[in-house]
């Protein structure tokens, strides 16, 4: 049983069975590709456009992958998890199409958008304080009380199987690509993304990106070992949590580095990807075209898959309109 298993146990072949299981209530999300970023970059950029994923982020791949994988009589009892937003709103959009509870925990300063969606799938929120602490101590009340499955955000190999579906796409779409890069906060995305190129594209090179404000897994990668901040302070929601031991397994063995970037320079790209793309995108999801922006000569002459992470923004606070 996967819900069993640890990072190490992983293969392709739960990959590929996680892509099937998941195909009839996902996208397979477009690439789409800029002249200009090419110019500003030097490199050959393709857009990976999990923004226009169902419930609008990558997560609905792992979020679909744990709620469809359980048996009728974990089903019943519905599902449980703490996240910023994007998981939340994820997992209780595949608990809709099974017809299942989802209990979600969420900080109360999450955005009035992701919560929206939460509620508008059918999701039943709990708040707590904006710490990874409070997250967790609040969790364990709520599926204490409801029996519920938890689906961890990031650190579930059902979670994570089903995030590696998107790179998988990714090498069907895109010829000869030297490298991928993806936003990191618990680190289910790349970690997906090592488990599909580590078996299927050994050569590439997978660079995670992260904001200056919340870069433990920068210092982590650094260090080692796992360096865990409790409640870091960024633009970047979707990127404030640590690492867990799943997760760190992918990142210590096939990531090939760890970029960060600054607050404006992630709302400058932010800003600017959305002038010259005409795409809605997320904070979180700008902060690897931040990196590339910051580190040039690290992709210049390269073909580079860049994944957009999800498209949940509150429009009545977007970040360049704030004081």
């Amino acid at each position: 049983m996967l819900d069993t298993m640890t990072g190490p146990d992983l293969t392709i072949e739960h990959v590929r069975a996680a892509h099937a299981r998941i195909k009839p209530y996902i996208h397979e999300t477009p690439i789409l590709t800029s002249e200009y970023f090419n110019d500003l970059t030097g490199a050959e950029l393709f857009f990976k456009c999990e923004n226009f994923q169902k419930a609008g982020a990558f997560k609905v791949r792992g979020a679909s992958n744990a709620v469809f994988g359980l048996s009728d009589e974990m089903a019943a009892k519905g599902v449980a998890t703490h996240s910023s937003g994007n998981h939340a709103l994820s997992l209780s959009y595949a608990a809709g199409r099974r017809g299942i509870p989802c209990h979600v925990v969420m900080p109360r300063t999450a955005p009035e958008a992701k919560k929206a969606a939460v509620r508008g799938y059918g999701g039943i929120i709990t708040e707590c304080e904006p710490s990874t602490t409070s997250r967790e101590a609040v969790f364990a009340e709520v599926q204490a009380e409801t029996g519920a499955e938890f689906v961890h955000p990031y650190n579930d190999p059902r979670v994570i199987c089903g995030q590696a579906t998107c790179s998988l796409e990714m090498l069907s779409q895109i010829e000869n690509m030297d490298a991928v890069i993806a936003p990191i906060g618990g680190g289910g995305m790349i970690s997906g993304t090592c488990l599909t190129l580590s078996n299927l594209a050994p050569q590439m090179q997978i660079y995670a990106a992260e904001p200056d404000q919340a870069d433990d897994a920068a210092r982590s990668f650094r260090a080692g070992h796992i360096i865990a901040d409790d409640a870091p302070v960024t633009v970047a929601d979707g990127l404030k949590v640590p690492l867990k031991e799943n997760t760190w397994h992918f990142v210590s063995h096939f990531v090939t580095d760890v970029l960060t970037a600054s607050e404006q320079e992630i709302i400058d790209a932010m800003k600017l990807t959305w002038e010259r793309m005409k795409i809605v995108m997320e904070p979180s999801c700008a902060v690897p075209m931040a990196a590339i922006l910051r580190n040039p000569e690290v992709f210049r002459g390269k073909r580079v898959g860049v994944v957009i992470t999800g498209g949940n923004v509150d429009l009545d606070k977007l970040p360049w309109t704030l004081d």
